[in-house]
C-alpha cells in the first residue's frame, strides 16, 4: 500500500514570534498526519514571544522549541499553500513561485496587548482559539 504524500503549508507573518508560530504549533498538532507545515517571518523577532509558549502548552501544543525564521530560505520551496496571517506580511510578502495557494487570513497581533500580564493573556488566548477556530478549518478543507 502506497503511503500519500503529506501536502506542504507555509504560515508567514511580520515577527514569526506569536502568531504563526501558534498557527505551525496547531496544524503540527491537529493536521501533522496529512500536513507538513513551516512557519517564518518578514522581519523575524529575536525569540518567540513567552506568552504564545505559555497559552499553547495550556492546550497540549508544545511551540517552547521554535525560533523565529525569515521567509527567504522558503521562497523556492514547493509549497501546497501559503498562508499569511497578519496584513503587514501580506503588504510585503513575495510571491511564492512554488506555491499551488496563497491565502490570507488576518489576526490581530497579541503581542502588542497591554495591560497587566492576565489582561494580556486573556488577549493570546483569543488570538489562538480564533486562530485554530479559523485556520485549522481552511487548512482541512484543501486536503
Amino acid at each position: 500500500m502506497q503511503t500519500m504524500a503529506k501536502k506542504r503549508v507555509l504560515i508567514l507573518c511580520t515577527g514569526n514570534s506569536c502568531r504563526s508560530q501558534m498557527a505551525e504549533g496547531w496544524v503540527r498538532h491537529l493536521l501533522g498526519e496529512r500536513w507538513e507545515v513551516a512557519s517564518a517571518g518578514t522581519q523575524p523577532a529575536d525569540q518567540i514571544a513567552p506568552l504564545a509558549v505559555r497559552v499553547m502548552a495550556e492546550v497540549g501544543v508544545d511551540i517552547s522549541a521554535a525560533k523565529p525564521k525569515h521567509w527567504a530560505p522558503f521562497l523556492d520551496q514547493r509549497w501546497d499553500l501559503v498562508v499569511t496571517v497578519c496584513d503587514s506580511a501580506r503588504e510585503s510578502c513575495p510571491i511564492f513561485p512554488g506555491a499551488a495557494e496563497q491565502i490570507h487570513l488576518s489576526f490581530p497581533d497579541p503581542v502588542s496587548a497591554v495591560g497587566s500580564e492576565k489582561e494580556r493573556l486573556v488577549v493570546y488566548r483569543a488570538v489562538r482559539d480564533n486562530i485554530r477556530a479559523r485556520l485549522v478549518p481552511e487548512i482541512t478543507k484543501r486536503l
